[in-house]
């Protein structure tokens, strides 16, 4: 059986993510499974998620999905070439994984891979130095490099989700990995578009529950559903700015030098968030002060929420286990199958017996997600140790 692995953060769940769960199983067969790792309470671009892992996960399942795990804090909010590399670790050390599917704008694999290529060959480290030297951010680096060496097939690093195609290849490339890429062409609204046809971006969705339209009609009906009932419950919509004053109580309270230490201290950033946070109002006034040509506006969202929440930079490469969020029938056959040498949570008590860096990685799960609660509507449930008490959503 054909097994793909999906890596995602359905924040929230959408129209374009359904088409990209059918297209899996139209290129694979009807009958291929499907496992995603999930970001967590928190996502790559620094944020909150809009609502709970479990809620998100249970709609993934209900949306076709088969098993869906956690990809850990450290992993979830790291850089792209991080985000991917933790993912795909988790889903290589599954052992039954087969293909590893996404969409990007160029859908065809090969560019991906000669960027990939290029990327973790040595001969990419030096070309990138000499363009970091023009005060320009890594990205744009990276691009330039590229071009120089690969000509137009540099081209593809200019777009998002080529971008995570590209890390997921170098991920598989590093690893070893037997897992083939498996990549489609997106369609409908781009990553981060704020325009409608059709579909909706997940960014743009989010923009609408903000303000109070209506984003449900650009969700599968199973995945609208579950949100609905989390809004009811009061568990979401979730926001970063429902904790504004103790993100910056805690950030307030650190020294340049600390700060310093989220980001590996190599660059100044940390220097540059700790003026910005002494003096600016709010969170949003913190990002666009710190932010310049060098520092883009998603590498120090992450570096005030890893400051937040404690995340240093000594967490091992990859994650040391995976926990099950959701699943189904046929999710339930997949763990079976699963490689004993990975450790898998499947219930959430089970963290407390684990040790070394597994156990540093889920007490921090366990600590920050006592602060996501927080953000939550409805103060009953705001109640804290849910990480050691919330199973999987078994459907």
């Amino acid at each position: 059986m054909k097994i793909a692995g999906i890596v995602a953060e359905y924040n929230p769940l959408h129209t374009g993510h359904l088409y990209h769960l059918n297209k899996t199983r139209e290129l694979l067969g009807e009958d291929a499974a499907i496992v995603c790792v999930l970001s967590g309470n928190f996502t790559q671009r620094g944020d909150f998620a809009i609502f709970e892992k479990h809620a998100r996960a249970e709609a993934a399942v209900l949306c076709g999905a088969d098993l869906v795990l956690e990809l850990p804090l450290p992993w979830a909010i790291s850089s792209a070439e991080g985000f991917a590399f933790g993912a795909v670790s988790i889903l290589n050390s599954l052992g039954i994984v087969t293909h590893l599917s996404f969409g990007s704008e160029t859908g065809c694999v090969e560019p991906l891979v000669r960027a990939a290529d290029f990327l973790v060959s040595g001969r990419s480290d030096e070309l990138i130095k000499n363009e970091l030297q023009k005060g320009i951010s890594f990205a744009h680096a990276r691009q330039a490099a590229a071009l120089n060496a690969l000509g137009e097939t540099a081209h593809v690093l200019k777009s998002p989700n080529n971008i995570l195609g590209v890390e997921y290849i170098k991920a598989l490339k590093n690893l070893n990995s037997s897992i083939q890429p498996l990549t489609f062409k997106r369609s409908g609204a781009g990553h981060d578009s704020e325009e409608i046809d059709k579909t909706a971006s997940a960014s743009r969705l989010r923009s609408m529950i903000r303000s109070g339209e209506n984003a449900f009609e650009y969700m599968p009906e199973a995945a609208a559903e579950v949100f609905r009932r989390e809004i009811s419950c009061g568990r979401g919509p979730v926001f970063i700015e429902s904790c504004e004053g103790a993100i910056l109580a805690v950030l307030r309270r650190m020294s340049s030098a600390e700060l310093c230490a989220f980001d590996g201290g190599a660059e100044g950033l940390g220097d540059r968030l700790y003026k910005a946070v002494s003096v600016e109002p709010s969170l949003g006034s913190v990002y666009e002060s710190a932010k310049t040509k060098r520092y883009a506006l998603s590498r120090i969202r992450r570096l005030v929420l890893r400051a937040y929440l404690g995340i240093t930079s000594d967490f091992p490469k990859a994650p040391p286990y995976a926990k099950i969020l959701a699943l189904g029938g046929r999710g339930r056959l997949l763990l079976k199958n699963i490689s004993e040498d990975f450790t898998i949570i499947s219930k959430p008590a089970a963290g407390r017996a684990l040790r070394g860096e597994a156990k540093r990685v889920f007490e921090l799960e366990a600590r920050s997600t006592n602060l996501y609660v927080l953000a939550y509507p409805k103060k009953s449930e705001r109640y804290g140790g849910q990480e050691y008490t919330l199973g999987p959503k078994i459907i």
